[in-house]
């Protein structure tokens, strides 16, 4: 199969900040960009060629999309799977709709995970109160109860307890659809990021060590400071993955690590992530150009991190008292920042992030931290 080279137009469904990178990385290298979502003046939208504004399960406007454009892509895993199939009639989709399927809800995932041998916490599917006090009973407390559809940064989940009511917890979820898990006493959450090309050639970016503030990912610590066997097996599994789906574009990987350095799968991304937006300064290709290097079938770049960087999230939260200071923090020698174009900052919402590069780790995070609480205005 022909590559589709610079000069070609890249569609992507889904508009906000994973979007606005790939399209920032794709016009550097020669490409248009198209994008379809049901919002206007998007992140993706403000820096793209062509902004599409319609419902994904509008399948006649996806498809006069995808006929104007070289080869789909997406940046948000709640396409309608209908939409992607669409769409491939047109051309190519890459990452392909099928792993979208399976991503988009936990039971899937799992059991296609569990299918293959993947690490799992225990885990079972529930469909009522009635199997949620059977999966209780098999599985102890405490657990995690979590949506198998649209959830994300903590959303559509409660942990259950020893005591608590789970009928109570199930009408709390308003689904029909859910599993419930072992909780993981962790010492550490990773992630591992690859991307693999056409041809079956797979990057990965290494293991990534990441704090989370309220569900939320606040800030990834790049290399992961784990010993060499624990790196090896996270890459392992990565890879694993993403051999077993077939992959063709970028997949985050996000893992547990237990106190006896186990390495449990916690959630897939077929996409680039939040714990890897750091690859931007930190590293010699970053994970959105790979994405566009493997949607459009060309040799992956090489990854090469030539430091240790770290990366801390941006959120509402920091506006509450009013505009950030910018000027102080660009003052700042070394500081990158990224924002993502959003017009409304809400207490929670992901603005933007920003990276530090230096020559130990702990420095850079501790650079990190400190550049952000440079953007506090005192109330």
């Amino acid at each position: 199969m022909n590559p589709i080279l610079p000069g070609a137009t890249v569609g992507v469904l889904g508009s906000g900040q994973l979007g606005r990178m790939l399209a920032l990385s794709a016009r550097a290298m020669g490409y248009r960009i198209h994008t379809l979502s049901p919002q206007s003046d998007t992140p993706t939208g403000q820096v793209a060629d062509r902004e599409v504004v319609a419902a994904y399960d509008d399948l006649e406007a996806v498809r006069e999309f995808a006929r104007r454009v070289d080869v789909v892509t997406f940046e948000f895993e709640n396409v309608a799977a209908d939409a992607t199939a669409v769409a491939a009639e047109e051309g190519p989709v890459r990452p392909a709709g099928e792993i979208l399927h399976i991503t988009q809800n936990r039971r899937r995932e799992k059991a296609f995970l569990a299918r293959h041998g993947f690490p799992l916490p225990p885990y079972r599917e529930v469909t009522s109160a009635a199997e949620l006090d059977t999966a209780l009973a098999e599985i102890g407390t405490p657990a995690v109860l979590k949506t198998a559809g649209f959830g994300y940064d903590g959303k559509g989940q409660v942990k259950l307890a020893a005591g608590d009511d789970p009928e109570a917890a199930w009408r709390g979820l308003a689904t029909d659809e859910a599993v419930l898990e072992a909780f993981v006493d962790f010492v550490g959450e990773l992630s591992v990021v690859v991307a693999r090309a056409v041809d079956g050639s797979i990057v990965d970016y290494g293991p990534v060590a990441n704090d989370h503030v309220r569900h939320i990912l606040d800030l990834s610590l790049a290399p992961a400071p784990v010993p060499p066997p624990v790196a090896s097996e996270a890459r392992a599994i990565a890879h694993g993955v993403a051999e077993q789906l077939d992959l063709v574009g970028v997949l985050c990987v996000e893992l547990f690590r237990t106190s006896d350095d186990r390495l449990l799968v916690n959630e897939l991304a077929p996409r680039p992530h939040n714990s890897g937006h750091w690859t931007i300064e930190g590293c010699t290709t970053s994970q959105f150009e790979q994405q566009l290097r493997a949607a459009c079938g060309l040799a992956l770049g090489e990854v090469h991190i030539p430091r240790p960087v770290a990366m801390v999230n941006l959120l509402g939260d920091l506006w509450q008292h009013g505009e950030p200071n910018w000027d102080v923090l660009l003052a700042e020698p070394g500081v990158k920042l990224q924002l993502y174009g959003k017009a409304e900052a809400r207490v929670g919402r992901k603005m933007g992030h920003l990276t530090v590069v230096d020559d130990e780790a702990a420095r850079a995070k501790e650079r990190a931290i400190a550049a952000r609480e440079l953007l506090r205005r005192s109330p």
